[in-house]
């Protein structure tokens, strides 16, 4: 061969050399950057979907109290619109309960308000109001009004000696508190 043709082999050599070194060094540091973009578009995306779920939680536990509170409201509601309507029938109540403590000759007259008075306290009882138990129990101002005081060496101390007036409650709630005499 000869040296032109030695040469113009050589130069093919060095070249392909060349370009493999640069294609070799070159795309480590194009990739590292696709990488790291892509790990940082990744992470991010993980993030705001992390917010999303977080705002979603949020939502989700705002409406169920809110859910709640409308419930608790709606029925803080009925129960005070029904012991105002209760309240308003006791004048009745305590009107029938004279009525029966009255004496008179006709024995019709006492037999039909005796019926009232009974059906009268049946529909309370469906309406979930109850008395409030007074005569012989021990003095309790959150469900009593104690109007009178009486010493009575009989009756213990703080005992509800006579009951002037019935008191009423729908579950905890006291409608009207038993007006009462206490003892000692």
């Amino acid at each position: 061969m000869s040296e032109k043709e030695q040469n113009v082999n050589e130069e093919p050599e060095i070249l392909l050399d060349e370009v493999q070194k640069e294609t070799d060094e070159a795309p480590a540091p194009q990739e590292a950057p696709a990488e790291s973009a892509e790990a940082d578009l990744e992470e991010k995306i993980k993030e705001a979907v992390r917010e999303q779920e977080d705002k979603y939680l949020r939502l989700l536990a705002e409406y169920d109290n809110y859910r709640k509170r409308s419930q608790k409201e709606k029925e803080n509601t009925w129960a005070t619109a029904k012991a105002d309507a209760v309240k308003e029938f006791l004048p009745v109540f305590d009107n029938l309960e004279r009525a029966l403590k009255q004496e008179t000759a006709d024995e019709a007259y006492a037999k039909g308000v005796e019926m009232i008075m009974t059906q009268f306290k049946t529909t309370l009882e469906k309406l979930g109001v109850a008395e409030i138990p007074a005569q012989g129990q021990t003095f309790d101002p959150n469900l009593h009004n104690a109007v009178m005081h009486v010493d009575d060496e009989e009756l213990g101390e703080n005992t509800v000696a006579e009951v002037f007036q019935t008191g009423f409650q729908i579950g905890d709630k006291v409608i009207r508190h038993a007006m009462v005499k206490v003892a000692n």
